[in-house]
């Protein structure tokens, strides 16, 4: 695949996401009767719907800083599993939006996964928590090796 490919297909889907997830989070959090009606057959209570309004923004806003945009896939990712699975279980007709929404979701994330350090890739060197360089030597973080 080309690399312009990659690079402007990537960022197509983030702007499709960053849209959709806008959207979706502002009607959820201005209380649009039919977001209403969707958290009130689910049963989980109105502040779901909030908490769930305040992810997808969240979310759609941390794919576009650099670093973060695992973190923000990730989110949708979770909030559209859970869309799916309350569309299955719980609202009905169709969880193919949610669905189709989740796979990009996942396709950015899967893009952006070398900003999980926990298993770095070859030739990719973590950076320290707190920026370029740590402000702690080795010593102050193991203790020294003379105590006393």
């Amino acid at each position: 695949m080309s690399e312009n490919i990659r690079k402007y297909g990537l960022l197509a889907i983030k702007a499709l996401l960053t849209f959709a997830f806008l959207a979706a989070g502002f009607a959820k959090l201005s209380g649009a009767e039919m977001m209403v009606q969707i958290f009130e057959a689910v049963g989980v209570g109105q502040w779901f719907r909030y908490v769930t309004g305040l992810i997808e923004i969240a979310g759609a806003g941390l794919l576009w800083l650099r670093g973060r945009q695992v973190i923000g896939a990730g989110l949708l990712l979770c909030t559209m599993i859970g869309a799916v699975l309350a569309h299955l279980f719980v609202i009905g007709p169709s969880a193919a939006p949610a669905l189709v929404l989740g796979v990009l979701a996942a396709v950015v994330a899967f893009a952006h996964r070398v900003q999980i350090t926990a298993y770095p890739p070859v030739n990719c060197r973590a950076e320290p928590l707190f920026g370029a360089a740590s402000i702690f030597t080795e010593r102050q973080i193991h203790g020294s090796a003379t105590r006393g």
